[in-house]
């Protein structure tokens, strides 16, 4: 699809320049081009350059770029009111969405929900909801994963570089644990006795509020966190009286191959944050959990003033329409075994390609050094370049900085995403040359 109603004054390396000087080195930035419209999974620069989209704004896209549906909810809500903050003058859609999700999550209990503005807000407020509900303070979280860039945030995340550079002291009263990576020789086993350690050396687990932990560590790497992980931390929590909050910021909204990853296994947490994919590009995000959990903070406890702006509201509902209607949960694990079976093949001819791996369309390809079997960024930095300059946009990620992530609209056309898989095939050959 060809759209080519762009200024023609605007250039890349001039807006570059303006980048420069007019906003902060610390706001990184992937691209040397600039965006100026986008459908579904492509996308023009300023200058008329059509790019495969298969980073969907880091999994907000799941529904793609500008979704007629999501369009027109928006256009309807716009002739009604824009805000009037919830706390102030709330509106239906906001109970109606809070119903759905309550819905739609899984665990057939009592349960509500809060929305927010950020994935790093929903993560800060399930703190919040959780020492209030347990009158405890002590989080235990993993290496490895990232919660998002405020200091609770940073705090929660397990990377260093450069999330937390520069930005300390953080928060208290926050203890790291391994997140398993049989690749990198950690185990289940590893993580469990770490966390034995901590109550044993750190602090005493009635000290302790919440473990929160990614079913599917997004920044980290997209390691699949091991259905027997999860059944023991579930019965570390319930010993002890520790509530269990699953960060499906990333993975909900079918990108694992099911609605949320929380389904993927047998035990469910007691708070999750849910963002990104929610609104489809609309910035929301939300805390749902067991009502009496939930009602832990008192009255004036939790919100903001944009907290589930009405436009916002209204995009998620489309969103959750286009997903059931489009039947995009089954789409994902369709795209997803694709791209894995794609992937795999490959390995024969990239000795780099050292695992594929994930759930759904939540899909990770890892690199090493063929000749010291060490990760190896490099590798990964190359294929990711060289599919950029045919037009594919691909995204990295992982402690080492050496993992491919895949994070394309479910909604992409067969045609589109099959011209993607061949870029990334002559990218693949071209970086191991």
């Amino acid at each position: 699809m060809k759209e080519n109603n762009m200024d023609t004054s605007i250039s890349n390396a001039d807006l570059h320049q303006r980048r420069l000087a007019a906003t902060p080195r610390g706001i990184g930035v992937m691209a040397g081009f600039y965006i100026d419209r986008a459908l579904n999974a492509e996308v023009w620069d300023v200058e008329g350059k059509r790019y495969i989209d298969f980073a969907g704004g880091i999994a907000v896209l799941n529904t793609g770029h500008r979704h007629p549906r999501m369009v027109a909810a928006i256009a309807e809500q716009l002739q009604r009111f824009t805000h009037t903050c919830y706390q102030v003058l709330p509106y239906e859609s906001y109970v109606t969405l809070a119903e759905r999700i309550n819905a739609l999550t899984p665990g057939d209990y009592p349960k509500k929900s809060a929305f927010f503005s950020s994935g790093a807000e929903a993560v800060e407020n399930a703190i919040k909801i959780a020492r209030a509900s347990t009158g405890r303070s002590g989080i235990i979280a993993f290496s490895g994963g990232f919660h998002g860039r405020t200091m609770m945030g940073c705090a929660l995340t397990g990377k260093v570089v450069p999330y937390k550079v520069g930005f300390g002291p953080f928060p208290s009263e926050i203890y790291h644990v391994p997140f398993p990576m049989a690749l990198h020789g950690v185990s289940v086993d590893d993580a469990l006795h770490a966390i034995q350690t901590l109550f044993k050396a750190d602090v005493d687990p009635q000290r302790v509020a919440a473990i929160i932990i990614e079913p599917v560590q997004g920044e980290g790497g997209f390691y699949v966190a091991p259905p027997e992980l999860m059944i023991a931390l579930r019965q570390i929590c319930d010993q002890h009286g520790i509530l269990l909050i699953f960060d499906e910021v990333q993975t909900g909204f079918g990108r694992t191959g099911k609605l949320f990853a929380a389904e993927h296994y047998a035990v469910l947490p007691d708070i999750m944050t849910i963002a990104k994919s929610m609104a489809g590009g609309m910035t929301l995000s939300a805390v749902c959990g067991k009502a009496e959990v939930m009602d832990g903070p008192l009255p004036g406890g939790l919100g903001g003033t944009y907290a589930g702006n009405p436009l916002a509201i209204a995009a998620s509902h489309a969103v959750i329409d286009i997903i059931e209607q489009e039947q995009l949960v089954e789409r994902s694990n369709v795209l997803g075994q694709k791209l894995t079976a794609f992937l795999q093949a490959a390995q024969a001819t990239v000795p780099a390609l050292k695992e594929v791996r994930g759930l759904g369309s939540m899909i990770a390809a890892e690199f090493i050094d063929p000749a010291t079997g060490e990760p190896s960024p490099d590798a990964v930095k190359r294929v990711q370049q060289a599919a950029l300059d045919e037009g594919l946009i691909l995204l990295t990620c992982g402690v080492y900085g050496n993992v491919m992530r895949f994070l394309y609209p479910l909604t992409t056309e067969d045609t589109i995403f099959d011209e993607a898989l061949e870029i990334l095939g002559r990218a693949l050959a071209k970086a191991s040359a």
